[in-house]
């Protein structure tokens, strides 16, 4: 098992020092014709009341039809529908430019298109580019996608006077008068099973009924070739903010995501079988995850086969948001080849989170974490969960849930892996707990090792159906007297050199008759044997001490 934590720390430490040698691939860049178009000069007016659309639209046009340039948004409010990129166009936005997008829902047409990784149908994107290369959208002002004329808000994000605000706009309660919807269709889509997916002979008229409930992400670009997204502030998006799908050499610099954090799927970005991309010096304030890489859903995500990879996350910062740096639930095509590094995570409810489920498919492997910062994480720290249920991290008041029911399944298409996972040099000041780790009996999490981990967390370590596991140089600070190293049905796992703060009179609990080969290296605790309790068919041989 050492060897294992050796030689991928190798490969770590060669990989990580040449990300910025073009170990991977570099990422193409943008390049426009020295023109400018204004859209001025095609009508638009900055005065929040008359709608761009048109005149947008059509500088955007020109512009492609002149061999591209600059579409210049000066500074004003801009209200405007759905406005389309074309190939070889830079949509600059001046700074104190606020491109406002319409409240009326209307403007947005119903479509064929993907969400959450399968066939969809939803409302217009208010900006989208399909097949399009060469373009860009930049400057330094502010693209507002009007999202709380779109999103339902639960009762249990908001206070007593917030929520009394809410329910002054009309719209819809639910029945039990814990969720607000903005429109009766809204509401309506609430009541469809699998609203908006497009199954057997459905057909966009088919959704009409529903189309309030259909929300759209503000920003969309579907196979599209040479992206710069660069300095702009990206906010209040009706659902997901940024969604490159199927995208080539794509950078992110300097972009600003905001969104409420009652938003729900108000993702920051998602990456989604994208290859070749940079993101960096990027900042993320959200009400669902912050950086989230997918690859489709299900079997249309196999189907689909392209995994996210090539992929440089560097020198950004997550505050609000369900996950700092995520990878999944969907990531049914896979993701390779990621790395990630430099980047501060404060007050997410988990920082590293890995997430998927049984039917996904997909393998998760050679990823590449380092230098990572976090405070005031309110769940877990590093998180990697096969159990994914569709719900936030975090329990809301008076929610209550079940915990999964553990059993084999057969091992095929549908099951997912995580695997070749290493995580170095990691500080959080603040958890509820250091490290969760649950795997499924039938494929464990396997090959990870985290090392140069130090965690000032309520809990410690939980960990379940791991093998080829390691935990290097750790430094864990627990303060709730539960054990600090509860492992389950586990094996083939090392802590090599881990010094526990903690008054908890059990140091580790060893549970399940397949838990083995669990080794504790470097001891630096007084007499481990009698810090350690064996439960649920665990004995006393699945633990080797070697000093």
């Amino acid at each position: 098992m050492l060897k294992f934590c050796l030689y991928i720390g190798v490969i770590f430490a060669t990989l990580t020092s040449n990300a910025q040698k073009n170990t991977l691939p570099p990422v193409k860049k943008v390049a426009f014709k020295n023109a400018t178009f204004s859209i001025v000069k095609y009508g638009a007016v900055a005065d929040g009341i008359t709608h761009n659309t048109k005149s947008i639209n059509d500088a955007i046009i020109a512009c492609n039809k002149n061999g591209g340039g600059t579409v210049l948004v000066p500074k004003g409010i801009w209200l405007t529908g759905p406005i389309v990129l074309l190939s070889n166009v830079n949509l600059h936005l001046d700074k104190n430019a606020l491109l406002q997008f319409t409240n009326d829902l209307n403007q947005y047409k119903l479509i064929e298109t993907n969400w959450e990784g399968l066939k969809a149908v939803r409302n217009e994107s208010p900006i989208s580019a399909t097949n399009a290369t060469n373009i860009a959208i930049t400057g330094s002002g502010i693209i507002d996608g009007n999202g709380d004329a779109w999103r339902m808000v639960k009762k249990d994000k908001l206070s007593d006077s917030q929520w009394k605000n809410l329910l002054k706009r009309g719209g819809v309660v639910s029945d039990d008068k814990k969720t607000w919807y903005p429109t009766p269709s809204s509401f309506a889509g609430s009541k469809v099973d699998k609203p908006g997916v497009m199954a057997g002979n459905k057909t966009i008229q088919d959704f009409v009924a529903i189309k309030d409930f259909l929300r759209p992400n503000l920003l969309v670009l579907t196979k599209c070739d040479q992206i710069l997204l660069e300095g702009v502030t990206f906010q209040n998006s009706p659902a997901w903010n940024l969604h490159p799908l199927m995208c080539t050499n794509l950078t992110v610099r300097n972009v600003y995501a905001k969104n409420p954090w009652y938003a729900q799927n108000g993702d920051g970005i998602d990456i989604e079988s994208c290859k070749n991309v940079l993101l960096e010096n990027s900042t993320f304030d959200v009400g669902d995850d912050g950086i989230c890489i997918k690859s489709g859903r299900d079997e249309e995500g196999r189907k689909r086969a392209m995994p996210t990879e090539n992929l440089l996350v560097r020198n950004c910062t997550v505050y609000h948001a369900h996950g700092g740096f995520v990878i999944g639930s969907e990531m049914s095509g896979g993701a390779k080849n990621i790395y990630v590094e430099d980047c501060t995570f404060i007050g997410t409810d988990i920082g590293l989170r890995f997430k998927t489920t049984r039917g996904r498919g997909g393998i998760v492997e050679n990823i590449f974490v380092n230098n990572i910062t976090m405070k005031d994480i309110v769940g877990d720290a590093i998180l990697f969960d096969m159990y994914y249920a569709a719900k936030d991290p975090i329990v809301l008041a008076g929610e209550k849930r079940e915990a999964p029911v553990v059993e084999f399944k057969k091992v095929d298409e549908t099951t997912p892996q995580f695997k070749n996972i290493y995580i170095k040099n990691v500080v959080s000041n603040g958890a509820e707990r250091a490290l969760f780790v649950r795997g499924l009996p039938e494929m464990n999490i396997h090959d990870i090792a985290i090392e140069n981990f130090t965690s000032v967390s309520l809990k410690g370590i939980e960990m379940s159906e791991a093998y080829n596991f390691t935990l290097k140089n750790c430094k864990f600070i627990v303060s709730e007297t539960t054990p600090t190293v509860d492992v389950l049905n586990s094996h083939d796992i090392d802590f090599v050199n881990i010094l526990p703060i903690t008054t908890a009179p059990q140091l580790i609990r060893i549970g399940g008759e397949r838990s083995s080969n669990i080794h504790w290296f470097k001891n630096k605790v007084n007499d481990i044997k009698t810090k350690t309790i064996f439960e649920f068919g665990a004995t006393d041989k699945a633990l080797q001490i070697n000093d």
